[in-house]
Formats: C-alpha cells, sequence, structure tokens
C-alpha cells in the first residue's frame, strides 16, 4: 500500500465513513469498536480496533504514536517492532508496541486462513491511529 493510500484510509477510518476493505485484497481490514476519551488521563483517549488480514494479508510499515496492546482472536499473525524479533501469534497470544516503536513486521502467518486480532491504542486525543512509516 503506498503512503499516500494508508494516509487516505486513515482520514476515512478517523472519519468513520470506511473501514480498510476498501485497500484491497490482502490488505488488513480495520473495523473501529470504541473511542474514548479518559477524563481522568488528560489529553488521553483509547481506541479499540478488530483488525482482519485475509490470507495473505499485511500491513504496510507504520508507527502508532501509542501504547498499543494486541490480542489475537483468530489464527495466527506476524508481528515485529523495528530493532525486535518477529514473533508468531496464536489465539490468546499478545503483543506490545511502543509509542517510538516503528511497526515493520504485521501479516498474517497463513496463505490459506484468515486471522483476527484486537488492538488497543492509548494515544493523544484526536490523534491519527496509524501514521505511515518511511
Amino acid at each position: 500500500m503506498t503512503n499516500t493510500k494508508a494516509i487516505a484510509i486513515e482520514l476515512l477510518l478517523a472519519l468513520g465513513v470506511v473501514t480498510t476493505a476498501a485497500a484491497g485484497p490482502t490488505d488488513a481490514i480495520v473495523h473501529p469498536r470504541i473511542t474514548k476519551v479518559l477524563p481522568d488521563v488528560p489529553g488521553k483517549e483509547v481506541m479499540m480496533l478488530e483488525v482482519e488480514y485475509p490470507p495473505g494479508g499485511v500491513d504496510p510499515v507504520h508507527r502508532h504514536h501509542a501504547h498499543g496492546f494486541i490480542y489475537v482472536l483468530e489464527g495466527e499473525i506476524v508481528m515485529g517492532v523495528k530493532g525486535g524479533k518477529a514473533v508468531t501469534l496464536r489465539p490468546g497470544d499478545t503483543f506490545y508496541e511502543g509509542p517510538g516503536d516503528v511497526h515493520t513486521i504485521g501479516r498474517n502467518a497463513s496463505t490459506t486462513k484468515p486471522a483476527r486480532f484486537l488492538a488497543v491504542l492509548v494515544k493523544n486525543a484526536g490523534a491519527a491511529a496509524l501514521v505511515p512509516a518511511k
């Protein structure tokens, strides 16, 4: 996915207009579930996303500028951040990425089965959930 396309999808997601189903057959499909301002943590909000990887699905290299907590629901996914080791996660497994991390690997481990996970982001209120990395 090109940076321009990723930015456009992020904007449409933020506006609640579309999911990333319009992105392409192997791109992640993102379903926003809830965004809630945290009144006792000034300037912060939590965002929960359900992400589907179709068989062979992948994410572009990106960052979140957030604390990201991943919980695998179905299938197997491969996750990794710059400077870290790629890990394969199965249902019930978790993954964390910090505000300074660049998410270099995010993909379905299978080319024949879908995978799904929840992503919970604690971020600055109103900030984009995903920022393409260069």
